[in-house]
């Protein structure tokens, strides 16, 4: 998310960094992402994580022999992923969508956990195509979205997989599967997920 339209998301994200370093890490990679994970590609690869928070997601990856570069506009949430996860093998980077500058695939794993849901409709297909332009041949995409009503206290919105799958055909990408979960790992009410793996098809 571009720093000029997206202020108030990322204030969120500043003032409660770390609170929700001790929500995000309390539920591991493995849970989160367990309907997917026999699509990630082997490693050693190169994966990359947008919007990785506190750097769970990207330390997962580390550990399981991806070289990865973690994507994060909020610098409080970067300082705590840098506490919490200090020997990991992860470069960081300050970017954001829907451009994600200075960021240069290919890769063959992208993953987007809880971060789509707070792109603006018009910035939605920009931000697919950005990402399907640093997948490489048969790379993987993975996005997960909070569904339900969303919160007041920032900008998000409840976007139906239908959609998220619609801008990946249009980007040139095949969809491999969807997840729908409805309940939240963290106990929240009302709050349920829906995962999407897609796949570049690019020579």
């Amino acid at each position: 998310m571009e720093r000029s339209s997206h202020v108030a998301v990322q204030g969120y994200y500043s003032e409660s960094a770390e609170r929700l370093g001790q929500r995000y890490e309390s539920v591991t990679f493995e849970a989160v992402h367990a309907a997917l994970l026999d699509l990630l590609p082997a490693a050693p690869a190169r994966a990359l994580d947008v919007g990785a928070g506190t750097g769970r997601d990207a330390a997962a990856l580390a550990e399981r022999g991806f070289s990865v570069d973690a994507v994060e506009p909020v610098a409080e949430l970067r300082q705590v992923a840098a506490r919490l996860h200090p020997d990991t093998m992860v470069t960081w980077r300050e970017s954001a969508l829907p451009e994600l500058r200075g960021v240069e695939g290919p890769y063959d794993l992208v993953l987007l956990s809880a971060v789509w849901m707070h792109l603006l409709p018009d910035e939605r297909p920009v931000a697919m195509r950005r990402l399907a332009g640093l997948l490489a041949p048969g790379g993987i995409l993975v996005i997960t979205l909070r569904r339900g009503e969303p919160p007041t206290d920032r900008r998000m919105f409840d976007i139906p997989p239908e959609e998220v799958a619609g801008h990946g055909l249009d980007a040139g990408l095949t969809v491999l599967r969807v997840v729908e979960e409805e309940t939240d790992r963290l106990g929240r009410e009302s709050v349920g997920w829906s995962s999407l793996a897609l796949r570049s098809g690019r020579a």
